[in-house]
This record gives C-alpha cells, structure tokens and sequence, in this order.
C-alpha cells in the first residue's frame, strides 16, 4: 500500500491530485459547437411544447409529459456540464459567460412557453385530472410528479405574473449566490508562512492535532473572513435573499417561511417542527454530553471551539492516501451491497470524480446526478480530498449520493429520480454508516474502537446538532429581515446567541473566541432552510439502519427499492415497508438515542476501561 509523500510545494501528496473529472463526453468545451445546438434544440422542443399542448393537457397529458423529459434531460445535460466546470473553475470569467448566456436564455424559454404546464395542471377539475391519468399509462406512471404539482396549486400566482419571475430569475438571488461562489473560491489565509485556500484552513481547524495550531488557524480564518470583507459581502447577500423570498412567499400566501422547503421535501410543517424540537432537546443533551467526555480526554476544560473536531489524541493521524481511502470505500459498501460497490467503482473508473483542492475550486463537496437525453445516468462526485479520516467518510458519503441517482435515474426517468432534499441524504449518510462499521468491526484495539466511535459521534453532532442550529438562526434572521437589513452585527449577535442554546453558555463547555462570524461562510443559507434535510437525512436514516438485522437477507433488496424510488415517494411511503413512521415524535428520539447515544454508551465504557474519568451530566 502507498504511503503519501510530500509534494513539490511542501504539502501532503495524497494521490488525489490527478483524480479529475473528464467532462469532454459531454461537451468538447465552452466553445464546442453541440452545446450552442443543444441550447437552441432545447429553446426549440420548448416552444414545441408550447404549440402543442398549451389548452390540451386533459386530453394528451401522456403525450406531454414524453416531451417534457426530454425537455428536461437536455436540460439537465447542458447546466451540469457549466454547473461542473464552474465548480472546479468558480474565477473564470469566460465559463461565468457562458453559464449566463444559457440561463439568459432558458429563462426566457420556460418563461414563454412551459410555465403555463403548472398551471393548466393545478386548474383542472379533480374529475378531469383523475381521467386523464386513467386513460395513459405514462400519465399514471408519473402520478407522483403530478400530485406534487397539484399540492403547490395554492400558493401558485397569475400565470403573467409567474412568467415575469421566471425572466426575472437569471438577475436575481441565484447571482448573488454565484458571486459568493467565486468570492469564496479566491479567500486566501496565511498562516505560518503558508497561503491557505478556504478547504485547506478549515482542514487545519478541524483535523491537526496540535490544539494551539488549530486555535490559531481559527483565528486567522475568522479574522480573514472581515479582513477580505467576505461577512460584509455575505450578510448584503442575505438581505437581498431573504428580502427577495420574504415578498414572493407573501404574495403566494405561505403561512411560513419554511412551508415552500417543506412542500418540496414533501414534509408537512408540524413534523419538521417535531424534528427541531427533538434536536434541541434530547441531541442537544447527546451533543454536551459528547464534548464533555472529548473535554476528559484532550484535558481541556473548557475546550476552544476550534476543539470542537479536534482528534483524540491516540487518533490515527496519519494523512490516508487516495487509493487506500478507495479501498476502504468500496470494501465497505461491497460487505453490504455488490450492488452498490460496483456503481460506486462505476464513478471512480469512469472518471467522475474530482477530487483535489484546486486554486479556482469551490470548497466543500457534492454529488451531482444526471440523466442524459441518451438515457444514461451520470453521477459526478465533487470532493476536496486531503487524506483525513473525515475526508474518506465524505468520500462514502458521496458515493452514497451518486449510486441513489444512479439507481433510481434508471428505474424513474428524468422527471422523478431526484429525491427531495430531506431524504436524498438517505443513501449517502447510509454509506458513511456502512463505512463506520466496516471499520469498527476491523479495530484491533480500545484505543482504535474509542478513536472511530467519537469520530463518528462528533460527524453526527455536525449534522444534526449544528445543522438545526443553523435552521433556528435562518428562522430568526428571516423573522428579523422583515423589520429591514441586518447588519453584520445583527447576523453575528443571533449567531451567537442560537450557539449558546445549542453548545452552552461560554465557560460552560466552550469560550466563543473568533466564533462570531462563522455564520458568513455557510453559503446553503443562500438556499433558504436547506439545512434542516441533513438532520432529517441523518435521523431517517439512523432509524433504519438500527432495525436492518430485523428483515435479515430481504434487507439488501427492500433498500435498494427504497433508492430506486427516487422522487416518487414521500417519507411515509419509503418507511412503510420497515414499519417505521416519521409522523411520530418518537421516530425521531429514536434516531439520536440509537445513533449517538449507543456511540457515547461504548465512548464512555472504552474510557473508562483506559482510566479516564468520565464527567457527569450537568
């Protein structure tokens, strides 16, 4: 197995570094011929569309929905590919051209000549509807899609007025948010005479051993947040945002800001508000009870928020190289699933994935799932490889996205493969579950066991704990902007004081040194209560993984029926078969006591067992 080695500029060589995506099957470049064709291909199917069914539905709503897949897969081809290549390139003028140029003008496409399909959908008459998906087989194939569509019709607006939004849309919130995008791809932060991108601090504040190194990168990395201007930039952003989504959700008459999020998870409002309160309840005491038992092993009380991830100090701090990372990644999901090891091979041999931290790279990753008018799916993973333990379960997680977009982009098409946010982390955080016992059940020591289990813990306080923290600050600063613009100082005073009910008040578990303005560079705030579907994800998916030993060998084949399902089912439905129900309160207590509670059960029992004195609740 190889071992990294130092690279010419002085950083850890992974192997990563010539992990690329090739893109070129898709289009030659921006300035290939076929992506021009395929755009005016798309503007025209568009108006075809419109010619031919506007008035029509009842009566060819088969027919119709054929033609918009096609619409859509096309689609769907033409903005990943500029999607892809700004990602990795988020500075280049030329491709932010592009991007625009095609936004400009499938705007206006949609605007013209498919808007009216909602529309004329929702104002049929429940008699009519119901016919015309009896007499067509592809109508009563894509039922769920319909019903969807017919759930919005309330919150709809005249069809002129939903037309002007559409033109208005390129010009909007969603260019700020690309302005972010390549603002953040720029941040640079110096620290010991080393120029840092934004993945390579936030790798030192959560992954190097030394607590002092990692306090200081914190400290660089929150004061370079103002010194480049980025909180500033980020808090005009929010205001044009929120401000923007404020008017629209009133002139369609949502009762909540998050009612619009939640129609399209396909959630109702009082179990999302079920899952908020569960959080702050019982994983808020899960949480304090995590950072307690890491204060008793690091010997730091209380632990600087730069400790929050900070490493055990027998940890296994070496950097894992690339392929070993692969093989930890497709040995895990092949324990459960050859299935899904070999779609997970599929991307990698494929080339779909990227994976180094680049200059011109956004940070962070994701999975990008597409169904090409060919009708092959494509899953491309986008990653910041370092060679972290973190890293290698962000690799699972990943793959865990790109096989459910494989899977069900076949078995749904392109109008109903993609799940909705909230239970689109199903595959994904089962993937990271799938690699965390594979891993735990190879421990050859308390030591290597204790390492993995706090890992794990503190991965599911970050995504669940801190992602509905995150939704409380949204739902503040939305209330807040209705009164006006926020201020940097407004967006920090809130962000503090939603820490301080998750995490304590300072001196309790943590000091909140250069914590203020964290909140500046969690850009899913640009897409309103996002967040909340992490918690969701991890919860929904802890409950099913704890009662897969009851369905025996049928388990494998009940899951991937479950992904397959793609965007066809709501939460109900893809918990039936496994007899779980996420109406009920307890389905969710159930989630965080038999994740993170059973995780901190054996935590506290291995620490004790190595002599260390575990704290007690308070």
């Amino acid at each position: 197995m190889s071992e990294p080695t130092p690279s010419s500029n002085g950083a850890t060589s992974t192997g990563a570094e010539d992990v690329r995506w090739d893109l070129d099957d898709l289009y030659g470049g921006l300035d290939d011929p076929n992506l021009d064709e395929d755009l005016q291909a798309l503007v025209g199917k568009a108006k075809a569309f419109d010619d031919a069914y506007r008035g029509r539905l009842s009566e060819a709503l088969g027919d119709a929905l054929r033609d918009q897949a096609a619409i859509s897969a096309l689609g769907d081809k033409l903005f990943g590919y500029l999607f892809l290549r700004r990602s990795t390139d988020a500075t280049n003028e030329a491709i932010q051209k592009r991007l625009g140029q095609v936004q400009e003008a499938l705007s206006r496409a949609e605007a013209d000549h498919l808007n009216f399909f909602e529309h004329e959908l929702g104002a049929m008459a429940d008699s009519d509807y119901e016919a015309a998906v009896a007499r067509d087989s592809e109508a009563a194939r894509h039922r769920p899609y319909l019903d969807h569509i017919r759930a919005n019709r309330d919150y709809l607006l005249e069809e002129n007025v939903e037309r002007a939004l559409t033109l208005r849309s390129p010009f909007g919130p969603s260019e700020w948010q690309s302005y972010i995008d390549e603002m953040e791809a720029e941040l640079r932060f110096e620290m010991d005479g080393e120029e840092h991108g934004l993945p390579g601090i936030l790798h030192i504040i959560n992954d190097d051993p030394d607590g002092d190194r990692r306090a200081r990168a914190l400290s660089v990395f929150s004061e370079g947040l103002s010194a480049q201007r980025f909180d500033r930039l980020m808090a005009r952003t929010l205001n044009v945002v929120i401000g923007a989504k404020r008017i629209e959700d009133d002139e369609r008459g949502y009762p909540t800001p998050m009612t619009a999020r939640n129609i399209g998870n396909r959630v109702d409002d009082d179990t999302v508000k079920a899952l908020h309160d569960a959080v702050a309840e019982y994983g808020a005491a899960q949480c304090r009870r995590y950072y307690r038992l890491l204060s008793a092993h690091l010997g730091v009380r209380p632990l600087r928020w730069s400790d929050r991830n900070a490493p055990l100090p027998f940890s296994d701090q070496r950097t894992v190289p690339w392929r070993e990372c692969v093989d930890t990644v497709l040995g895990a999901y092949e324990s459960f699933s050859p299935r899904l090891r070999d779609l997970v091979a599929r991307m990698i041999d494929s080339k779909w994935v990227d994976a180094p931290p680049a200059s011109g790279k956004t940070g962070g990753a994701f999975n990008l799932a597409l169904l090409l008018p060919s009708g092959e799916p494509r899953a491309y993973n986008f990653l910041n490889y370092l060679g972290s333990t973190r890293d290698v379960m962000t690799v699972a997680h990943e793959a865990g996205h790109g096989a459910h977009g494989l899977l069900a982009a076949e078995a749904q098409g392109s109008l109903m493969f993609r799940a909705p946010m909230a239970y689109a982390e199903t595959a994904s955080i089962f993937g990271e579950m799938t690699t965390f016992r594979f891993l735990v059940q190879r421990a050859t020591s308390d030591e290597e066991r204790l390492a993995l289990l706090m890992s794990k813990s503190a991965d599911h306080i970050n995504t669940v704990v801190r992602q509905i923290s995150f939704s409380n600050f949204e739902q503040r600063i939305h209330a807040a902007r209705r009164a006006g613009k926020l201020s940097v100082e407004d967006y920090s005073r809130t962000w503090m004081e939603v820490t301080r009910e998750f995490y304590g008040d300072e001196g309790d578990l943590f000091t909140y040194r250069d914590v203020e303005n964290l909140w500046s560079y969690v850009h899913h705030f640009l897409r309103p209560f996002y967040v909340y579907a992490y918690a969701f994800g991890e919860l929904f998916t802890q409950s099913l993984f704890a009662i897969q030993d009851r369905f025996g060998a049928d388990f494998e084949a009940m899951y991937l029926d479950l992904l397959r399902a793609g965007g066809t089912k709501d939460a109900v439905g893809l918990m039936e078969p496994f007899g779980l129900d996420p109406r009920e309160p307890s389905f969710w207590r159930g989630g965080i006591e038999g994740s993170v509670g059973r995780w901190l059960d054996e935590a506290e029992a291995i620490s004790r067992r190595l002599g260390v004195e575990v704290p007690a609740a308070g």
